[in-house]
């Protein structure tokens, strides 16, 4: 997820702070934004993602709304408000959570609509079908329709939907096949090699598991990524802890951009890590 926001004009500002946010320099980033004397969307749709990535989502909220009220067309600026209302579903009450998941629900089919084509608005809209109940407006059903778009345009992720698909409805056996086929249609890419390690995690098949995770790192030894997700599956799983926190603390010393998982987060498993121990 991320990338540099699309500039309307040449603003220095707005493009220093863009790139400090693709160096996950988050606050000196808002420094930057917050001072701009005229903010424009641009301006609010960055000040909005590093929000997001700071979690700190009730600004993200505030800053994108801004953002898409500026530009009610700018499909990316609706997809963001969208996760932050999707973040926020996820953090707060009992209570405010549904109108928050309907929010989010509601801009990504809004992003989608606006951009047929954008990828990032598609995979989320296809996370929340998949995982949110029906009364929120979820449902498997909406989420294997929506994947059907980039059948043809992208077959190893339109299998590794297939897959999630198939794990959700607990077809395991037909999971593990539309994973290996992901793995067959990218075949360079350690990513699909790592979901499929996950997949044998998660069904208790250790050994397979490693042998995956073994030939991704093959592919890409220095992948910040792939280390935090097999330290993250070590933690599931409660086994190899020693590896995982090693792998975790390389994470945190590696050059991070917003697309990697937030430092938080491996700060959070070291934490775990260091409890269980």
């Amino acid at each position: 997820m991320g990338g540099v926001v699309a500039l309307a004009s040449p603003d220095p500002n707005l493009e220093r702070a863009a790139e400090l946010y693709q160096r996950t320099a988050y606050r000196e980033a808002l420094r930057l934004l917050e001072a701009a004397p005229a903010k424009t969307a641009p301006t609010y749709e960055l000040m909005g993602k590093c929000y997001y990535r700071l979690e700190e989502f009730n600004k993200a909220t505030d800053a994108l709304e801004k953002a898409v009220a500026a530009d009610p067309q700018n499909a990316n600026s609706w997809d963001w408000l969208g996760k932050a209302y999707g973040r926020r579903a996820e953090t707060s009450s009992f209570f405010t959570a549904p109108r928050y998941a309907v929010k989010a629900r509601e801009h990504f089919e809004r992003a989608l609509a606006l951009d047929p084509q954008n990828q990032e608005a598609l995979s989320d809209l296809f996370d929340y079908y998949l995982e949110a109940p029906g009364f929120l407006g979820g449902g498997l059903d909406k989420a294997a329709h929506l994947s059907e778009r980039i059948r043809d345009r992208d077959p190893s992720r339109y299998h590794a939907m297939k897959a999630r698909l198939a794990e959700k409805r607990k077809e395991f056996p037909r999971a593990e096949q539309f994973w290996r086929q992901a793995v067959q249609l990218a075949p360079s890419q350690a990513g699909r090699l790592a979901d499929l390690a996950k997949f044998l995690a998660r069904r208790g098949r250790f050994s397979e598991s490693e042998e995956a995770f073994d030939g991704a790192a093959r592919l890409a030894p220095d992948n910040a990524e792939l280390k935090f997700e097999r330290a993250r599956t070590y933690v599931a799983s409660k086994r190899n802890l020693d590896l995982a926190r090693r792998l975790l603390e390389e994470y945190l010393k590696a050059t991070l951009t917003p697309d990697d998982p937030p430092r938080a987060e491996a700060e959070r498993l070291l934490k775990s890590i260091a409890r269980s121990g």
